[in-house]
């Protein structure tokens, strides 16, 4: 019954402090109301039911006053805010393309707003272990990536997506400011700066845990693998140092929020030991950096309380009004008021001297805190030193087994390859005497060949002689034949003219 009656309390209010928070005026949100809505929310159940009635779509102020109130209650919430949220991640995607097509003004801002807002809560879904503000020690941080080399590569490439979508919110709500004027004290221009805050809380832990994880990958992985992140790093730097420098220099912020600045060179993540010179960011909210309201409320409280601590030691000195004697006519005419004047500035000269002397006190406990938290920044930086030696005496001690065991292999190779030396020499000594063999026999066919040369072309040359004499010969012998033949001939011709004389004789006779 109790349980009932709460939710029906706080979820009214919850919801009047949304309206509020979120609405067309162009202002910034105010601080109270933000502040009601983290305290009367256990989850955003209450906050997406009143949201979903607010017509985000159609006014790109009061998108731009609800992304900055849903970035606090992700930053500042109740844990189970980032998970209730998921289910609403399409239609802020849709939200974010339809303010997209516009190119400037709050359109355009909010589409970029966003994509931080889904990334942001897409990096925590994925990394429960960061909370929503991403405050973190050394150790949980360390605890995050589990130990696993791959897992810190990829939580830097994370980390690095992150912070690429808080700098471009960051450079989106400047360029759309005219700097040549005091924008910062201008309702409307501090409507635009106001989730800048946010964005630099967000800026400074992803920053200094960006450089811690690079210098842990660093003493795990070559310098060449790492050369991605480097460049990476140094673009976001400088992007990091000149948006920090300028939020520095506005007035809005100057009341609001202290801004760390980075050092003037980017760390050398190729040096381990500067790791010890890194000093993390702090950023400092002032405790009088509340809203006008708060402070006038702060003031008249402390005016109550200094009355009634007068009223309280004069009435432990004289009594209260009703124990005066009602005789003491001198007491009731004011005889007695000088006295009394006396003890009032006596006492208020001495709460003015304890105010002063307790602001001396919280002042130096102040500087004693950040001295303390500085000491503690050292101590960590010390340890997280310590421990990256630690990591590369046994990276360094493992890299020396293996370059042993790399010696050994050489050793052994080195021996094989001196035997097989051995053997190759035995058989070029042999190759050696016979090529000489073989030389020898070259030699000597050559010369046998030469000398065959020799004897071919002059066996030719008789052969030529001897074809030249057989020619000759073959002419003389037709020449004889054809002698012959004619004095074949003429004889065959003398016997047959003696054959006719004698037969023209013989009838004669």
């Amino acid at each position: 019954m109790q349980i009932s009656h709460l939710m029906i309390y706080f979820c009214p209010r919850s919801a009047v402090s949304i309206n509020k928070a979120i609405n067309t005026q162009e202002v910034a949100v105010k601080e109270k109301h933000a502040r009601n809505i983290l305290i009367l929310s256990k989850g955003a159940h209450t906050f997406w039911a009143a949201v979903n009635r607010l017509p985000l779509s159609s006014n790109a102020v009061l998108c731009w006053k609800f992304c900055h109130v849903f970035h606090k209650l992700l930053r500042d919430g109740h844990p189970n805010v980032i998970k209730d949220s998921m289910r609403n991640k399409a239609d802020l995607t849709d939200m974010s393309r339809m303010w997209g097509h516009l190119s400037e003004g709050y359109g355009k801002l909010c589409s970029i707003y966003l994509k931080l807002l889904i990334t942001k809560m897409e990096f925590h879904i994925k990394n429960p272990r960061f909370p929503g503000n991403l405050q973190m020690s050394n150790r949980q941080l360390d605890e995050a990536g589990e130990n696993d080399v791959n897992n810190f590569f990829q939580l830097t490439v994370e980390m690095f997506d992150y912070l690429e979508c808080e700098l471009n919110l960051f450079l989106g709500v400047f360029s759309s400011l005219d700097m040549s004027r005091s924008v910062s004290v201008t309702a409307a221009g501090q409507c635009r700066l106001a989730p800048l805050i946010q964005v630099i809380l967000d800026c400074s832990h992803l920053y200094d845990y960006t450089v811690k994880l690079l210098f842990k990958l660093h003493s795990c992985l070559p310098a060449d693998t790492l050369q991605g992140h480097r460049d990476r790093f140094q673009e976001q730097f400088k992007k990091l140092k000149s948006l920090f420098y300028r939020s520095s220099n506005l007035q809005y912020f100057k009341r609001l929020i202290q801004i760390p600045q980075l050092p003037e060179n980017p760390p050398n993540f190729l040096r381990a030991s500067a790791l010890s010179e890194h000093i993390s960011p702090v950023v400092v909210i002032p405790a009088e950096s509340s809203s006008p309201e708060s402070e006038h409320v702060v003031e008249t409280d402390d005016l109550v309380d200094t009355d009634a601590a007068v009223e309280t030691k004069f009435d432990d000195l004289f009594g209260t009004s009703a124990a005066i004697d009602p005789f003491n006519f001198n007491s009731q005419n004011g005889m007695r008021k000088d006295d009394k004047d006396r003890l009032i500035e006596q006492l208020t000269r001495e709460i003015q001297a304890l105010k002063e002397e307790l602001e001396s006190f919280r002042l130096e406990s102040g500087r004693l805190c950040q001295a303390l938290r500085g000491r503690v920044s050292e101590l960590e930086a010390e340890l997280a030193e310590q421990s990256h030696l630690r990591l590369q005496a046994v990276g360094e001690s493992e890299f020396l087994k293996a370059e042993l065991d790399d010696l050994r292999k050489v050793r052994e190779d080195t021996e094989k390859e001196q035997r097989s030396l051995t053997e190759i020499e035995k058989k070029a000594q042999a190759n050696e005497q016979r090529y000489t063999k073989l030389k020898e026999k070259y030699t000597e066919l050559v010369q046998s060949h030469a000398d065959l040369l020799r004897k071919n072309a002059e066996v030719t040359r008789q052969m030529t002689v001897a074809r030249a004499a057989q020619d000759e010969v073959e002419a003389v012998r037709k020449e004889m034949q054809e002698k012959v033949k004619a004095a074949q001939e003429a004889a065959d011709r003398q016997v047959r003219m003696g054959d006719i004389n004698i037969g023209q004789s013989l009838p004669n006779m």
